[in-house]
């Protein structure tokens, strides 16, 4: 039998993969690829953990903003009620203030009416008794005049007390 190349190399295949076996060389490959399967599932889950949670944040941070968004919408529409109810009630206060001094001018208005008409009178009715004193010296004795001046003047007191009352 002749040994022949072919022969040392499978006896030193042998030998090297015996040498690999007895110093555990696939099993610390197995183990290093194992760590390296495991390390890749850690950070795999790791990853759907920090999916989860970003998952919840971003649902939560949904419905803070929605929550916000109803409560914006309802200050809005609070805010829009309330200026109405303030416009209505200044247009109701302009009203009633216009109301009140229309009235108050057409109080002064009557009342400086019915002063101009009471001074009318009495100019008118100065004017006439002088009138009737100055027609009366002239054209009538003294002791006529004094009993017609008198009973004027009783008549005259008389239609005074009914204007004024």
């Amino acid at each position: 039998m002749a040994i022949d190349a072919t022969f040392w190399v499978a006896v030193s295949f042998i030998i090297f993969f015996g040498g690999l076996i007895y110093l555990r060389v696939p099993q610390k490959i197995n183990d290093v690829l194992n760590k390296i399967i495991l390390d890749i599932k850690n950070e795999i889950d790791e990853s759907e953990k920090l999916r989860t949670e970003a998952k919840t944040l971003l649902y939560n941070a949904q419905k803070k903003l929605d929550t916000a968004k109803k409560v914006k919408n309802e200050i809005l529409d609070q805010a829009k009620i309330d200026s109405d109810k303030l416009i209505i009630e200044l247009n109701d206060k302009f009203h009633k203030s216009s109301d009140l001094k229309k009235n108050l001018t057409e109080n002064k208005i009557n009342q400086m009416k019915d002063n101009a008409i009471k001074e009318i009178k009495d100019a008118s009715i100065k004017i006439a008794a002088e009138s009737v004193k100055k027609v009366i010296t002239t054209s009538i004795d003294k002791s006529k005049l004094d009993a017609l001046f008198q009973k004027n003047l009783d008549e005259t007191k008389e239609e005074l007390k009914k204007i004024n009352s």
